[in-house]
């Protein structure tokens, strides 16, 4: 690989909200990266299932760990982006370590993490983003662009142990904390990874065109609006005696749908798009997700960025 210029080390797993993987995709996805290297499955995870598929067993695939490069064209910062599918159970520590390891030979002085924040904020409501950072010098900064600084508690998983392990390294860096609503902790939230994102590319200073992002977030935070505001309307009628309105069938074709054949014809043209414009890459992930079948068509998606750069 060339040499790269004052590169950063963006590292992103699942979590609440989706709120890091949102952020990391849309990132790898609007910058046009390419796929560098992918840490070996069987020294991170062990299994702990088979599938079963038509009464015959299975070996489960182990989850895949991935690391994605860009060059700014600007001399700024390149970027390495780094998104592991799950968190392992163990061993946490030596990926973190195996991580650091790997970079900082290539010159990577700054390590970022992202994660979410769930508080009780309402949708609709502007969220916050958290900081907590390695150094006093990324402190600093998080404090002049307006972040909410984490004072204490805990930040848990490899997005916290990672920048444990980078302090150890004498690197510096930080966890950014998108705020969402903890009602809906368990559903993808896009506006956090949105604000994530826009802290970020201040604090990095880059430049992502985030309009796709914007238009996906606000269209999830109508969606929660509304669904919040016919969960409240129902208590008040109950509460005052009445019986509670039925809500729309609307939302509930939201089951999982298997795919049909047109389905299918239109995520292969949108697969089309994407390796010809990688930028159209993240409306393809939307379609995907949508359509509940990222996982199906994950190393498809991902094999789009095995060239670049």
């Amino acid at each position: 690989m060339a040499e790269l210029h004052d590169p950063w080390l963006v590292a992103v797993w699942p979590g609440m909200g989706t709120v890091a993987m949102g952020a990391g995709y849309y990132l790898m996805a609007k910058l046009g990266m390419h796929l560098w290297e992918e840490l070996p499955a069987r020294d991170l995870f062990e299994s702990d299932h088979v599938d079963v598929k038509d009464g015959l067993i299975q070996i489960a695939p182990l989850p895949r760990s991935r690391l994605f490069v860009w060059k700014d064209p600007r001399g700024q910062h390149d970027l390495i982006v780094f998104i592991g599918e799950a968190q392992p159970t163990m061993k946490s520590a030596m990926i973190c370590h195996q991580l650091i390891d790997r970079v900082k030979p290539l010159g990577v002085r700054h390590v970022f993490t992202f994660a979410a924040m769930a508080t009780g904020m309402r949708p609709g409501e502007e969220g916050r983003v958290f900081g907590a950072a390695t150094d006093h010098a990324t402190l600093k900064r998080f404090r002049d662009l307006d972040a909410t600084v984490l004072e204490s508690g805990q930040i848990n998983g490899l997005n916290g142990v990672l920048l444990g392990v980078a302090a150890e390294s004498g690197l510096q860096g930080g966890c950014l904390l998108g705020e969402m609503p903890q009602l809906f902790s368990q559903l993808p939230y896009p506006k956090a990874s949105l604000a994530v994102l826009e802290f970020f590319a201040k604090v990095a200073g880059i430049r992502i065109d985030l309009t796709e992002l914007e238009a996906h977030a606000q269209e999830v935070e109508n969606k929660l609006e509304t669904f919040l505001s016919r969960i409240e309307q129902a208590i008040h009628q109950v509460e005052g005696g009445e019986a509670p309105a039925v809500p729309d069938e609307e939302e509930e074709k939201e089951k999982k749908p298997k795919l049909n054949a047109e389905d299918r014809q239109h995520l292969d043209k949108l697969f089309g798009e994407a390796k010809a414009d990688r930028s159209r890459a993240y409306f393809l992930k939307q379609e995907l997700d949508r359509l509940h079948v990222f996982r199906e068509y994950e190393d498809r998606f991902l094999d789009l960025f095995k060239n670049g750069g």
